[in-house]
């Protein structure tokens, strides 16, 4: 029989038990050790039948445990300490306070939105990278002490859940999540009645949502959930799942994510005291439409769009994690239309103006298409990309928004993403460290950072680095063959057929890792272009190699359905399944015993597709070495200390078949040649000692780097921080005051012209050290000196007169406009390098409220005709 009605039934907790619910819904305990070993002593059974999920495991622990618990004075004691600290962590001064009392140009707060947040497996609300460095920002944030507050959506069915048919065909599953199971409460008025956001829809209808808060540390993490009662069938289907439906079903999650987000925020803010955030930062294009709530916002106040639109950018800060147009969420013109305006959402802003914020009016556009990504850079005065490599595919993919402009004078910066240590080094390395250096300095090493800190690695003896490195692999070893064991008897698989699995990979064997989701451009099966050869490799008599595999394909993606059923089948070979294995069902809990009992973590994208890739960080965290294509993060800081580079293949002729055959081959060589004989070449010791060494400067140089503390106080520092004092200096005056005048110089600037350049060479030849002296008749129009300015632009030039590593040299008017209203403006340019050198004048837009010279995609450059507009000089 099936129950009508389902409910959840919480536990009554003894007195002296309280804190253990303050503990378990303080999402801190997901990445504090001393947290989780304190609920297994709980009931260490019920701890494992609960997924490491304190929330579950209170519901589930009988009376008479608790009561014993209670009068167990060391338990209490362990208990007393645990809720101590946490409040100590909540409470006390960290980097961000420390930071604060120096500087007060700092935000008050922050407002981070993302539509999937990776915060535990006991909160399945991701899908892969973007959802875990949405989680991993929150932790780092909390951390340091950053007042940041998360804003995304609850899911009742989360991501699916994988499972293998008996052909290896992926099969998707969506269990329903019970928020009352989940370590999530309600937003609550001081009444009790549940605090509720609505959005108006076309014909009348409207879409509610509840408020569910999720306590990461010291940071809130609001979800906005539409399953409420208030709703029809379809409105409340809104936040069924992630990713999935057709457009409009996308389009109103994103409408609710990013309008409903905000008036999440100020609900929240109003009822706790928190105070109101000065930045908004836009994690993807997904919650672009927190920008246009925002500029309502203004308008209630009596402020035109126009201005509203450059006090709302003002303060945002827009991240693009998305290096192919094709990952990026489009919509039809008409249907986002038909969402705003009299009758539905946003009534008060004028939908054309909506309509040009996201439009693809560009050279190379669709112009009928409204895309998030283009509304998202239009709405923030600060973007960036999520590697070095990825910010400078980004310049080049959204550089028609600013014609004109080279593509790396495009406003897009970079900052790398990073990991959260605490979540994902395995606490066996973490007792190693602190064994070593103390665990408060190995706790503020993983979180703060500091290359002092992690140089004690060199101190470790490598006894003691390959002893760790083999015990972590043992345990992957018996985690991989639960799991698979699992997954047969899913696939139908009866216990008789099953014995092989007891035989199924070797802790002494050197173990290569590849988990991730399967969009083709990560090709899963580049590793199986040439099967015999791999065999080889698989089945070497001396110095073998196993494989561990992970990963889900978007279930309305059937090409990567059909690359894992390519993949399964290979590992159901009875002469290889011993040493290769496809794990389903891949996700944080996963995770966490995958990368630490890993040897090598293989990455082998398409260049330059990869906007960073998180995962090999998360390995080299726990001593793993990567073995990658030159993508990413990879390519920012690759050194043949911390691994191997694949090499590619991937000029503009070579074909794809080709591409993948040669980068195959070049792979199959590395693991053969290099990277297997290093992990079998043993020492005096038996120790291999390259290998060792390799490990210990993984962990002691790259360590620091990937870290997420690093990546957010790089946002705080140089997006952040900046922002905030835009904000601050956008008031109504000064919002008004710069779109106006930006609504002159776009008037004007088509009679902006260089109208002649002259050089003055008198004083001797092109030769290193001289100076030129630069003479420029412009012509501004309707525009005054004050409004623009003219630079001249000098670097070396290619073989196509194109400047490389250019510098731009400001120009200062020499006297008042001549009879024909030109302006001249004049400066030195020094000859600073040999070489083939070149030069160019050009003028720009200027305005104290702009963030960059290219903000208003705005520039004027000489014509050929123009006299000495661009001169080659060789010397």
């Amino acid at each position: 029989m099936k129950a009508i009605r389902r409910f959840t039934v919480r536990p009554v907790l003894p007195d002296p038990l309280r804190p253990l619910s303050d503990l378990s819904r303080n999402l801190r305990w997901s990445w504090h050790a001393e947290t989780r070993e304190l609920f297994q002593a709980v009931d260490p059974e019920g701890w494992r039948a609960a997924g490491g999920d304190p929330v579950r495991l209170l519901g589930s622990v009988s009376a008479a445990r608790l009561a014993e618990l209670a009068r167990d004075r060391r338990f209490l004691r362990r208990l007393s300490a645990a809720a101590d600290d946490l409040d100590d962590y909540l409470r006390g001064r960290r980097w961000y306070q420390n930071q604060s009392a120096q500087y007060a140009d700092l935000p008050t707060a922050v407002a981070y939105f993302s539509p999937e947040f990776g915060v535990t497996a006991a909160l399945p609300q991701y899908s892969g990278g973007l959802g875990i460095l949405a989680g991993d920002h929150l932790k780092a944030a909390s951390d340091l002490g950053v007042p940041l507050i998360g804003v995304g959506l609850l899911y009742r069915h989360g991501y699916f859940r994988q499972s293998l048919s008996r052909d290896g065909w992926q099969q998707e599953h969506y269990p329903l999540l019970d928020p009352n199971e989940l370590p999530v409460s309600l937003l609550r008025q001081p009444g009790g009645a549940p605090v509720r956001v609505s959005l108006a829809l076309p014909g009348g209808r409207c879409l509610h949502a509840h408020i569910w808060v999720a306590q990461v540390g010291r940071v809130p993490l609001l979800m906005l959930d539409s399953d409420v009662e208030e709703n029809g069938p379809s409105e409340r289907d809104v936040t069924d799942r992630l990713y999935g439906g057709g457009s409009e079903h996308r389009l109103l999650q994103e409408m609710l994510l990013g309008i409903g987000g905000v008036r999440a925020v100020r609900a929240y803010c109003e009822l706790t005291g928190h105070p109101a955030p000065e930045v908004f930062h836009t994690n993807e294009g997904h919650a672009g439409f927190l920008g246009l709530e925002r500029i309502r916002e203004l308008s209630e106040d009596g402020i035109e769009f126009d201005a509203a639109l450059e006090a709302v950018r003002a303060g945002t800060v827009f991240t693009t994690h998305t290096p192919v147009p094709a990952g990026i969420d489009r919509f039809d013109r008409e249907l986002v239309a038909r969402h705003f305006g009299d009758g539905a959402e946003l009534p008060g802003v004028d939908v054309e103006r909506i309509l040009q914020l996201g439009m693809e009016t560009y050279p190379g556009g669709e112009p009928n298409l409204f895309n998030m990504a283009v509304m998202g850079l239009r709405l923030a005065q600060r973007a960036n990309g999520v590697s070095t490599l990825h910010g400078a595919v980004s310049r080049e993919m959204f550089a028609g928004l600013w014609p004109g402009f080279d593509p790396e004078e495009v406003p897009i910066t970079s900052i790398t993403n990073g990991v959260h240590a605490p979540t994902w080094v395995a606490p066996e390395v973490f007792r190693l460290g602190a064994r070593k250096i103390g665990s408060q300095r190995a706790e503020d090493a993983l979180s703060v950072g500091g290359s002092q800190r992690w140089d004690s690695v060199t101190d470790i003896a490598d006894g003691e680095i390959w002893e760790l490195r083999r015990e972590l692999r043992e345990q992957l070893v018996t985690e991989v063959r639960t799991r698979l064991r699992a997954s047969w008897r899913q696939r139908g698989a009866g216990a008789a057929e099953l014995g092989w699995i007891d035989g199924v990979l070797d802790p002494d064997i050197l173990t290569i890792g590849f988990a991730r989701r399967v969009p083709s451009y990560k090709r899963l099966t580049l590793m199986l272009r040439d099967r015999d050869r791999l065999m080889e490799l698989l089945l070497h008599p001396t110095r073998p190699v196993q494989i561990v595999v992970a990963g889900k394909a978007h279930p309305a993606d059937d090409g990567g359905k059909r690359l894992v059923r390519e993949l399964v089948r290979f590992a159901d070979d009875p002469r290889v399944r011993h040493r290769i294995v496809f794990l389903p069902d891949y996700g944080m809990g996963m995770a966490q015993k995958l990368y630490p009992g890993c040897d090598v973590w293989l990455n082998n994208p398409l260049r330059p597709l990869e906007a960073c890739g998180t995962s090999g960080m998360k390995a080299a965290l726990n001593g793993c070495l990567n073995l990658s294509v030159l993508d990413g993060w990879w390519d920012e800081w690759y050194e043949p200390d911390f691994g191997w580079a694949i090499p590619t293949a991937d000029g503009p002729t070579t074909d794809e078949d080709r591409r993948d055959d040669l980068e195959a081959a070049a792979l199959y060589e590395l693991i053969e040649q290099r990277v297997a004989p290093r992990f079998y070449d043993r020492g005096a010791g038996g120790l291999p000692e390259r290998w060792i060494e390799m490990v210990r400067r993984t962990l002691a140089n790259l360590g620091p780097k990937v870290l997420a503390g690093r990546m957010v106080r790089e946002y705080v520092e140089r997006l952040y921080t900046p922002a905030a004092l835009a904000h601050r200096s956008m008031d109504a005056g000064a919002a008004r005051e710069l779109a106006t005048w930006k609504a002159r110089v776009r008037a004007a600037w088509p009679r902006v012209a260089v109208d002649h350049v002259e050089v003055d060479e008198s004083n001797g030849t092109a030769e290193l050290g001289s100076t030129l002296a630069l003479r420029v008749r412009v012509a501004l129009g309707d525009l005054q000196p004050e409004d623009v300015e003219v630079q001249a632009v000098a670097g070396r030039v290619d073989t196509d007169d194109r400047l490389r590593d250019a510098q731009t040299v400001p120009l200062k008017p020499a006297g008042g406009p001549d009879q024909q209203g030109r302006w001249v403006y004049e400066g030195p340019l020094t000859l600073d390098r040999t070489g083939p050198f070149g030069y160019t004048v050009r003028i720009l837009p200027t305005h104290r409220l702009l963030a960059a010279g290219a903000d208003l995609g705005l520039v004027a450059m000489p014509t050929q005709t123009t006299g000495e507009g661009a001169g080659v000089l060789m010397r």
